[in-house]
């Protein structure tokens, strides 16, 4: 995740002073944003396009990452628990983005780990037992163990001898000498070109059947090497140059064993700053476009200042690219460190607000029992506000939204749809007890309503309108 590091380095704070004003112009794949408190994302961004499953619903994600950084090798995932899924979809969730890290797939060049493998898949069986949809993430936190942290292997490290100097900022190692050369190594060495498809080769062989798999995320919030001091510049590069193909090779490689799961593509986290991504086209007709969605000024303690337009210049940006390739967007990663203070409230409720009006879903950061980032205390309570991330909201559509749209002052969803039979049941999911479920359509639909746990799934016999209310008791 993006975290503090970034806005309090002050090498990096200076490289980024363009990128707050860099945000592209309005073009017509834009629209004016609606009021906060209502949001309707079927028709703010009509050029991008709903998320689907294979029945062909339309279905919108909405959960937290989950992760163990802590544990490696023999305990590596141990933090990670059956709870997790079950509290998850008691508070309506059904969406889990899944850490895993490449050294511990693969520690020695070509000897992947049957027990890690083993590991990720009592993971998604526990998802899978609590309808928790998983995205599973190759997360890198400034590149790998090498360097202190994890993701990318040692063996699969080239720094060329530059150096390398811990800091206390973690985030500013990202611009030492040695890890902006692994970068770049990872992505022109053909070696490793062809390590990391393998990798992914192993996981989409492995994993590509499981019924709680909806996505692969190739590397988490991806850096390079600089090659001068603009930022802008040099992430746009990266972006063009190096991600792009990346995100290509990754895809046809995964392609060859795997037809049908969706890959979500991250752009650099400069995109936090409202600055347009300079990604390329990624051949494949099943790309979800999943960036990060963090304040760098928050991030380093800041409180919300909804005056000073940062949301909103990042979803101007942030929907350029989508639109102009027409794919979906799930944002990865959301949600600052300190919560409690005096704007926070609604901060979240015009982060809901803009996320509902562009993308389908997200994955918050972090579902945990503790303190920090964590979703929870070690009861299971939301931490103060992180509740307003809770709402009611369409799990699945089957047919066409047209309208999807939630007042949070009211408490009040509103779905209405062109219902297509055949693509099974919608399904609207509530956030805990407490929410009246209200269908109206024509009789000669004959919509029928049912109950599982926190959802109710809507079925009808023909064609037609239907529109489903959902408020508080």
């Amino acid at each position: 995740m993006f975290r503090s590091a970034l806005a309090a380095g002050a090498l990096a704070a200076t490289l980024l002073t363009p990128a707050v004003t860099a945000a592209a112009p309005e073009t017509d794949a834009q629209r004016p944003a609606p009021t906060p408190d209502a949001r309707a994302a079927s028709s703010s961004y009509p050029r991008i396009p709903a998320l689907t499953d294979r029945k062909g619903r339309q279905i919108t994600l909405r959960g937290w990452n989950v992760e163990d950084k802590g544990n490696r090798g023999a305990l590596s995932l141990s933090a990670v628990t059956e709870r997790h899924f079950k509290d998850l979809r008691a508070n309506g969730f059904n969406f889990a983005r899944l850490l895993f890290f490449w050294d511990d797939l693969e520690p020695e060049q070509g000897q992947y780990s049957k027990t890690y493998l083993a590991k990720i898949e009592r993971v998604l069986d526990w998802a899978h037992k609590y309808d928790v949809l998983v995205l599973l993430d190759a997360h890198q936190d400034v590149f790998g163990p090498a360097f202190g942290h994890r993701g990318i292997p040692e063996w699969a490290t080239r720094t060329d001898d530059l150096p390398f100097e811990a800091q206390d900022d973690w985030f500013s190692e990202y611009f030492q000498p040695a890890v902006m050369r692994a970068f770049t190594h990872l992505y022109e060495d053909e070696d490793l070109q062809e390590a990391q498809a393998d990798m992914w080769v192993k996981v989409a062989q492995r994993f590509r059947k499981h019924p709680a798999l909806i996505g692969y995320d190739p590397i988490n919030e991806p850096m390079g090497e600089l090659q001068s001091e603009d930022l802008v510049t040099e992430s746009a590069r990266i972006e063009a140059e190096q991600l792009t193909p990346m995100y290509n090779r990754i895809a046809d490689a995964i392609r060859t064993v795997d037809k049908k799961t969706w890959i979500f593509v991250e752009p650099t986290p400069l995109v936090g700053e409202g600055v347009p991504t300079s990604l390329g086209k990624i051949k494949d007709p099943k790309i979800v476009y999943a960036p990060h969605f963090y304040n760098t000024a928050m991030e380093a303690g800041a409180d919300y200042d909804p005056a000073a337009g940062w949301i909103e210049a990042y979803e101007q940006a942030i929907t350029l690219y989508p639109s102009q390739h027409r794919i979906p967007v799930v944002v990865g990663e959301w949600g600052p460190l300190n919560n409690a203070q005096p704007h926070m409230r609604q901060f979240y409720r015009d982060a809901m607000a803009s996320i509902g009006r562009y993308s389908s879903g997200f994955a918050a950061y972090v579902w945990c029992y503790g303190g920090g980032y964590c979703a929870v205390d070690s009861d299971g309570r939301f931490h103060q506000n992180k509740e307003l991330i809770a709402e009611p909201y369409a799990e699945a559509v089957a047919g066409k939204v047209q309208q999807s749209a939630y007042k949070a002052g009211k408490q009040k969803l509103t779905v209405v749809y062109k219902a297509r039979p055949k693509r099974g049941a919608t399904v609207i999911s509530t956030p805990g007890k407490g929410w009246k479920v209200k269908v109206k359509a024509a009789s000669k639909l004959k919509a029928t309503t049912t109950r599982d746990g926190h959802r109710t799934l809507v079925k009808t016999k023909r064609k037609g309108e239907v529109r489903v209310v959902v408020r508080r008791k």
